[in-house]
């Protein structure tokens, strides 16, 4: 008789088990076909589908876990002592897990306060920046421009400052900054450096219709600062995307530097008067 109910009970978990498999896998299946068929919702819902879809895998088996441990008797008592037991251990597994706890607390707040989706461009702290992927119980994963994943536990996330590119306007005014020394032609520089930045084809024009009527630059460039040896200007220029400012700040620094060469508008560099004198 033992024997048999050793046997039962070995059933009963294979049983178990392979039903929270296929739940799981089934649960995952119909996720997916869900976010197909809503494809023109993803920017708004992934986010959800996602974590969705993540956190179902942990539930079912912590469930099926549950189930066994109820069903099988020597399970059962073996549970019973556990849980009896559980005042003794619960400081330690309290210590042990409060990382874990913490995540998934960070990981119910990233749903329910949405400071970022699947698809935004985010930039974490002051080291990690690309574009969200995946969102989970315990952590969420980030491609970077390196097209390298980054796996940031949502606990860091709580203590971090997020810097969100997605979330209202993908749209980028991008600053980019030039110094010129005393002695260049500062009209000119402006006018080379608003020229090259309104020329390039993945500038936009932000401008109202008033602006425009008014005949305001396509791109504005200041005068933002007068250092010890150089007159520091900045262009606003509006781009599509982060890609795309990047993309115009890159080709601007090329295009400007020829420009500049071509007009007697020099690049500074730090210099200093040695005075010598005679003891």
């Amino acid at each position: 008789m033992d024997f048999i109910n050793d046997h039962q009970a070995i059933f009963k978990i294979l049983a178990v088990l392979a039903g929270a498999i296929i739940i799981n896998a089934s649960l995952r299946w119909i996720i997916k076909l869900i976010v197909k068929k809503h494809a023109k919702k993803i920017a708004a819902d992934a986010t959800s589908f996602s974590f969705l879809k993540n956190s179902a895998g942990f539930i079912i088996y912590t469930a099926a876990i549950i189930y066994i441990i109820q069903q099988i008797p020597g399970l059962k008592n073996i549970g019973t002592a556990l849980f009896a037991g559980a005042g003794i251990f619960a400081a330690i597994i309290g210590f042990a897990a409060q990382k874990a706890f913490s995540n998934i607390i960070g990981g119910i707040f990233i749903l329910i306060f949405r400071p970022f989706r699947v698809g935004d461009v985010i930039f974490i702290g002051t080291e990690h920046k690309g574009i969200v992927e995946e969102i989970t119980l315990r952590h969420i994963v980030i491609r970077n421009y390196e097209f390298r994943r980054i796996i940031i536990p949502n606990s860091i996330i709580s203590d971090e400052t997020i810097v969100n590119s997605s979330i209202a306007d993908e749209k980028i005014k991008k600053q980019i900054d030039f110094r010129i020394d005393f002695k260049s032609n500062i009209d000119t520089a402006l006018q080379i450096i608003r020229e090259e930045a309104e020329k390039h084809p993945l500038t936009i024009d932000n401008r109202t219709p008033e602006q425009i009527k008014d005949n305001k630059p396509k791109v504005v460039t200041r005068i933002i600062s007068i250092g010890e040896y150089f007159i520091q200007i900045r262009a606003y220029v509006w781009a599509n995307d982060t890609d795309d400012a990047f993309i115009i700040s890159c080709d601007m620094n090329y295009n400007v530097k020829k420009r500049f060469e071509q007009n007697n508008i020099e690049i500074p560099f730090p210099y200093r008067n040695i005075i010598s004198r005679n003891a």
